[in-house]
């Protein structure tokens, strides 16, 4: 189980917040001693939180405190990083929330090309650069049952 993540935005303190709400929860600075980062944490038995950073912070190994952030330049505006987020939010919602920041914000469906899709996710792309796919609990069933052993063995064979 992933019980956090974080991520770089350009505006950490409104991506959090955004996130946050469509988690049900909150937003808080993050207590961690970066500047200008914020925690998503949604409230849940897991403690499931999102962490975001300004661009250009990388986390490097440091002898006695274990991390520290350095801030460097930021990297291109796209890169392989996304999560897949269950939420308590209904799609409309969602898809209003997405509207209202003015980020791209679209269902689709995941699977081969050609193929019915095995689930389906709402594309939530923060700040329109970095991808979260949003699962309202109604949608994340089929995600599930796909994603199991036996499941993924027999497509295999």
């Amino acid at each position: 189980m992933i019980h956090h993540v974080s991520l770089a935005a350009h505006d950490p303190q409104n991506v959090a917040q955004v996130l946050a709400e469509l988690m049900g929860g909150r937003c808080y600075p993050f207590p961690g001693g970066i500047a200008d980062s914020f925690i998503a944490v949604s409230g849940d038995a897991h403690g499931t939180a999102v962490e975001v950073y300004p661009d250009g912070m990388r986390l490097r190994p440091d002898g006695a405190n274990a991390v520290r952030g350095e801030r460097t330049a930021p990297d291109d505006e796209y890169g392989p990083f996304h999560l897949l987020l269950s939420v308590p939010t209904a799609q409309t919602t969602i898809e209003q929330i997405g509207k209202r920041e003015g980020w791209t914000t679209r269902l689709c469906g995941r699977g081969a090309p050609g193929q019915k899709p095995l689930f389906h996710v709402i594309e939530f792309w923060l700040e329109n650069r970095v991808m979260v796919e949003v699962v309202p609990q109604e949608m994340i069933g089929d995600y599930e049952r796909r994603l199991q052993f036996a499941v993924l063995d027999g497509m295999r064979a």
